[in-house]
């Protein structure tokens, strides 16, 4: 029996499933499966472990009447009050900051727009758009290409000499030829014409074509140092929304950004666009859609907590997520997304800002049906949970 293959140990654990009328998830069979072979069980062993797995599985559901929500609410809320309130930790990468703990939970469930430290773990594929398998994920030479292309260089991350020159009211400005063809992999022409586009009085030295003197529209001490600024300051290269790029190169290279741009970066050949991936999550859901940002709200928030040393049930975190994406955008948990779009009146009251939601009711002339908790726990009815949410009604019959 040792040399029952997969697919035959999954045949028989479906047969016996759909003998017994049992409905397992695909994973459950597979995970069975996989535990016939390892530990070599016997058919009536076999049967066994399928009704001990159908008694968990049944014991894992939640009862009708469960307040879920104030569940998922505790869940999350409880260990919130126990994470740091350090706002950037160095996490895996030295060079990058990134949000971590209580501040990034409140970024997830806030859904805001402009997060504090977007980071991208670019990863790369062995292909490139044309088909040839050039294995950049493993060529050094494509990787710090990439990477140059897509982190921010200014002018003056090439200068070899900076020089202002009051006298002549004039800046001079030498640049480093090799750290731009070899180090940073850029094209020299491209330097020289955005150098020619700060300003129309540029002159290139005729021995040196790499020396510069360029001079401000007006003959001004102010418009000089404007100038030399603009100079340093100018982008040579990299991706809006990107900063600072690290390489790492643990089983195979991968990049860390400062900065995020997920829709450029996924156009790049060369990345692998399955393992790429941003911390943004609205990002997330404008490149992507709802489904990838509902899934990277779990992921975040899994990882946030994980990483302070907190376990929370998975099924408490998608909770939130649904809410938070069941109408096809990303809402926040507050009064301005879902805590202030309740049907009831009384639990946006009860909320935030009482007197703005029953003065608007009552203008409106809103109805509360009286459906959830909050709103009768306020007026002292029994909540519709448990007991609550059975209701016995007399049908008199007459003779």
């Amino acid at each position: 029996m040792s040399e029952e293959t997969f697919d035959e140990a999954k045949t028989l654990v479906k047969s016996i499933v759909k003998d017994k009328g049992l409905q397992f998830p695909k994973s459950y069979i597979e995970d069975i499966s996989n535990a016939r072979i390892k530990h070599d069980l016997t058919d009536d062993e076999l049967s066994k472990v399928i009704d001990k797995v159908q008694e968990a599985y049944e014991r894992s559901f939640i009862q009708a009447g469960e307040a879920v929500g104030t569940v998922a609410a505790q869940s999350v809320g409880e260990p919130g009050t126990q994470m740091t309130m350090r706002t950037f930790h160095f996490a895996g990468v030295s060079e990058l900051n990134v949000t971590l703990g209580l501040p990034r939970l409140i970024e997830i469930v806030d859904a805001r727009k402009k997060i504090a430290t977007p980071t991208m773990d670019i990863y790369l594929s062995g292909e490139i758009a044309d088909g040839k398998d050039l294995a950049p994920n493993q060529d050094e030479e494509f990787v710090r290409k990439l990477a140059n292309y897509i982190g921010k260089s200014t002018i003056n991350d090439v200068i070899e000499d900076f020089n202002i020159n009051y006298a002549e009211m004039e800046v001079e400005v030498k640049l480093n030829k090799s750290k731009i063809v070899d180090d940073k992999k850029l094209d020299y022409d491209d330097i020289i014409s955005k150098m020619e586009k700060i300003t129309k009085k540029v002159d290139v030295d005729k021995d040196d074509d790499s020396k510069f003197t360029l001079q401000p529209s007006k003959s001004s001490i102010r418009e000089l140092r404007l100038l030399a600024d603009k100079i340093r300051d100018t982008q040579i290269s990299g991706l809006k929304g990107i900063g600072k790029v690290i390489i790492r190169k643990e089983e195979e290279y991968t990049l860390h950004t400062e900065g995020s741009n997920l829709k450029e970066i996924l156009k790049i050949d060369g990345v692998d666009n399955r393992k790429t991936k941003t911390n943004d999550i609205y990002e997330i859901y404008t490149v992507l859609g709802i489904e990838a940002a509902r899934n990277a709200i779990i992921n975040e928030a899994v990882s946030t907590l994980e990483n302070q040393g907190l376990s929370v049930d998975i099924r408490h975190i998608m909770l939130v997520a649904d809410m938070m994406t069941s109408e096809g955008v990303v809402k926040s948990i507050g009064r301005h997304g879902i805590g202030g779009e309740k049907s009831s009146v009384l639990a946006r009251a009860a909320f935030e800002e009482t007197g703005k939601h029953l003065l608007r009711a009552s203008i409106h002339g809103e109805i509360d049906k009286l459906t959830g908790v909050i709103e009768n726990i306020i007026i002292g009815q029994p909540i519709p949970l448990g007991t609550g949410s059975v209701h016995v009604v007399m049908d008199e019959k007459y003779d």
